[in-house]
C-alpha cells in the first residue's frame, strides 16, 4: 500500500498566524525522509492553506511524486497545467465547507469534468477522480477517461468514529448519525461493502484505486483488507498525531500500519 502524506494541515497552522512557521518545505523534507511514497496537496480556490508559491516550491523540491488535488475551476486548472504535477486529483469544493464533504458529482458536472480531464491530459498529467464508492460513479469515471479513482471514505470514517470513539459526546458529534449502536454497526458494515464493491469494479475496468478522507490510526486497518486499493492519502490525522510525537514518527507509525505482507 502506497502512503500519500497530505501536508495541507501544516499550512493550516501557518496560515492561522500568517507567518512562515511551520515551514511547508520543512514538512516536505520530513515526509520524504520518513517513508511517504507520495506528497499530496490541495490548492483550493480560497487558498485557505496551500498557496500558489507553496505548490510551485513543492513541485520544484519534492523528491517524491506530487498528487495535486484541485477543483474544476478554470483558473485553478490553468495553474495545475503549468505546474505539471505527477497526478491531478479532481475534487468537489465549496468555500463554506470545513473539508471536502463528498465525492465529485460526475453526472451533474459531466461536461465540466470532461473538459478538465482533456486540458490536463493535453498537459500530459494523469487524472484521478475523487468519487463516492458507487458502481455508477466508477463507470462514469472510466467513461470520462480518468486513469484512477480515489474512493471517498468519509462515511466509513464518520460511522467508525461514532461507534468507536468519544465523538458522540463531543461538540462535533454528527447529528444524523446519533443512532443505536447496532444500527451504526450495520451501516459501518454496509459502507465497507460499498468500498469493496467499488474498488473491485474499478479494477475490473482498468482503473487504479486509491482511497482517502477521515482515515486515521484506528480505522486504517480496514482499508488494508480491500486488496484492490493500492494507495491511501492521509493528512489531518498524521499532522494531529505529530503534535505529540513529531511529524517524522507520525508518518513512520502510519507507514507501519499500511504495510502489507
Amino acid at each position: 500500500m502506497k502512503l500519500g502524506v497530505n501536508i495541507d494541515h501544516i499550512a493550516v497552522l501557518r496560515e492561522a498566524r500568517r507567518v512562515n512557521d511551520p515551514d511547508i518545505l520543512e514538512a516536505l523534507s520530513v515526509a520524504c525522509a520518513s517513508g511517504a511514497h507520495q506528497i499530496t496537496i490541495h490548492l483550493r480556490e480560497d487558498r485557505r492553506h496551500i498557496q500558489d508559491i507553496d505548490a510551485k516550491n513543492i513541485m520544484m523540491h519534492s523528491k517524491l511524486p506530487v498528487n495535486l488535488e484541485c477543483s474544476i475551476d478554470k483558473d485553478i486548472l490553468n495553474i495545475v497545467s503549468v505546474l505539471k504535477p505527477h497526478r491531478a486529483t479532481l475534487v468537489p469544493e465549496k468555500r463554506e465547507e470545513v473539508t471536502t464533504e463528498g465525492g465529485l458529482d460526475l453526472f451533474k458536472y459531466e461536461d465540466e469534468i470532461a473538459f478538465a480531464i482533456e486540458q490536463l491530459h493535453d498537459s500530459i498529467i494523469p487524472v484521478s477522480l475523487f468519487v463516492d464508492p458507487t458502481i455508477e460513479a466508477i463507470g462514469m469515471a472510466k467513461e470520462l477517461g480518468a486513469e484512477m479513482v480515489e474512493l471517498h471514505t468519509g462515511l466509513f470514517a464518520n460511522l467508525f468514529a461514532m461507534l468507536n470513539s468519544s465523538l458522540p459526546h463531543s461538540n462535533h458529534s454528527i447529528k444524523e448519525l446519533m443512532l443505536p449502536r447496532y444500527e451504526l454497526a450495520s451501516k459501518l458494515e454496509h459502507s465497507l461493502e460499498a468500498l469493496q464493491n467499488a474498488a473491485t469494479h474499478a479494477q475490473k475496468l482498468g482503473l487504479q484505486v486509491a482511497a482517502g478522507h477521515g482515515l486515521n490510526y484506528h480505522n486504517v486497518s480496514y482499508m488494508m483488507d480491500i486488496k484492490e486499493i493500492t494507495e491511501l492519502n492521509i493528512g489531518q490525522s498524521i499532522v494531529a498525531r505529530s503534535v505529540f510525537c513529531g511529524l517524522a514518527e507520525a508518518i513512520k507509525e502510519m507507514g507501519r500500519l499500511t504495510q502489507r505482507a
